[in-house]
């Protein structure tokens, strides 16, 4: 399992992002918490369709869940459309992270 973060810094101490197509990165986890990667989201500045990019974006790197402030129509659209599972979640990177692994366990 693959889980994917929209953050506002670029370690597990940073606020998750409150705009997911639009956040400044995107930290990829494994189901045992360890950070395999850290994305700077080429889509958090521009027109429309950051929502679209980013679930592709996600898609691509073998994500199933990611976590993110409040997801647009759009984005939830895109994300269901790829097969992409998504939470609504504030706080830090930890914490969503901790939330979700807790929850997958069950």
């Amino acid at each position: 399992m693959k889980i994917a973060i929209a953050s506002v810094g670029r370690d597990e101490e940073a606020e998750i992002s409150p705009r997911p197509g639009r956040a400044r990165f995107y930290l990829l986890y494994d189901e045992t918490a360890e950070l395999l990667e850290v994305i700077s989201n080429p889509f958090s500045r521009g027109g429309g369709g950051a929502g679209f990019g980013v679930a592709k974006m996600l898609a691509d790197k073998g994500v199933d869940i990611v976590i993110g402030g409040k997801f647009g129509e759009n984005m939830e659209g895109a994300l269901r459309g790829r097969g992409l599972r998504y939470h609504k979640m504030a706080g830090s990177v930890r914490e969503g992270l901790g939330m979700i692994i807790e929850q997958e366990e069950k």
